[in-house]
């Protein structure tokens, strides 16, 4: 027979306070409650479950492997609380609420401050928290439901969520000026995989599609550097370290001067296509469709035509 569960949500607030603290007197100092009584809530907590949430260490508190699963569920907990509280504010006096959208550093940086200011326009009432992740973290937020919209390079395949076009680019490679390829009128696939190659971090989805190309055609990816951002990027190549592959209209501002060229890439694979996914239509708060919508509507956006 089941034991019923018996805690509120301060609890469940304390524990993920904890959790990413590491104590629960920090936890406490968060959630502004005294240490004894933060402690001994996190022990019934315990209790109830009736396993260790907590590894007691000298020098604070880390997840057991319990643990770690029930923060899981804590933090969705949490995150379903604010989408009742989100959706009871759009019955008073139209859309209101916080939509919590996660997009890669290219859609960010060519697309959405246009699109986050069509949104505030369109949608006066609902703030955007814009979250940057790359590509195929974007999907694991969406499986999860941490996210209500998440935008993603299409390459990396569909989730079984509601889908809807969004923008696109196109890549182009950047040398430096004195780089063998620099007096190229283009380039192509295999001459860029002929170099070493500066590129974002593992899980960015040029990194992860200039990975499958290399596999298809049988050569050898040279990826020399992983680094955080497009100017770091653009940093690294001026010093003639390796090449980068990156959107036009992003290598138009952080690789723009006499120390760099920038070359067109012939072929399809250089011309990308982004998507927006979002929450199915039963757990999607009518802010979120208004966003949604918004985002979805390029025909009125009026993006940067890359040159």
């Amino acid at each position: 027979m089941s034991t019923r569960l018996h805690f509120d949500l301060t609890t469940v607030q304390l524990f993920i306070a904890t959790a990413e603290l590491g104590g629960v007197t920090r936890g406490a100092e968060r959630m502004h409650m005294a240490p004894a009584a933060a402690s001994r809530r996190i022990l019934e907590l315990e209790s109830q479950f009736g396993v260790a949430l907590f590894e007691r260490r000298p020098h604070g508190m880390v997840l057991t492997d319990a643990g770690r699963a029930m923060l899981a569920h804590a933090r969705n907990i949490t995150h379903t609380v604010l989408r009742m509280q989100d959706d009871a504010a759009s019955y008073l006096g139209g859309e209101q609420g916080v939509v919590r959208v996660a997009a890669p550093k290219s859609a960010v940086i060519q697309f959405m401050p246009r699109d986050i200011e069509r949104c505030a326009a369109a949608c006066p009432g609902v703030r955007i928290d814009l979250q940057e992740m790359n590509s195929q973290v974007v999907q694991q937020a969406l499986r999860r439901g941490t996210v209500d919209i998440g935008i993603y390079e299409a390459s990396l395949g569909a989730i079984d969520l509601p889908m809807l076009p969004y923008r696109g680019d196109r890549l182009v490679a950047v040398t430096a000026r004195g780089h063998a390829l620099a007096g190229r009128r283009e380039v192509v696939l295999e001459d860029i995989l002929a170099c070493d190659l500066i590129v974002l971090n593992e899980g960015s989805a040029i990194s992860i599609m200039l990975a499958r190309l290399a596999d298809e055609t049988g050569q050898l990816l040279r990826m020399r550097m992983r680094v955080g951002g497009f100017d770091s990027i653009a940093a690294l190549v001026a010093q003639d370290l390796g090449i980068g592959v990156m959107p036009v209209a992003i290598a138009r501002h952080v690789a723009a001067g006499s120390r760099f060229a920038r070359l067109p890439i012939r072929g399809d694979w250089a011309r990308r296509q982004f998507v927006l996914c979002h929450r199915a239509g039963d757990s999607l708060s009518r802010a979120a469709a208004s966003v949604a919508r918004v985002l979805a509507d390029t025909q009125n956006a009026n993006p940067a035509s890359p040159k």
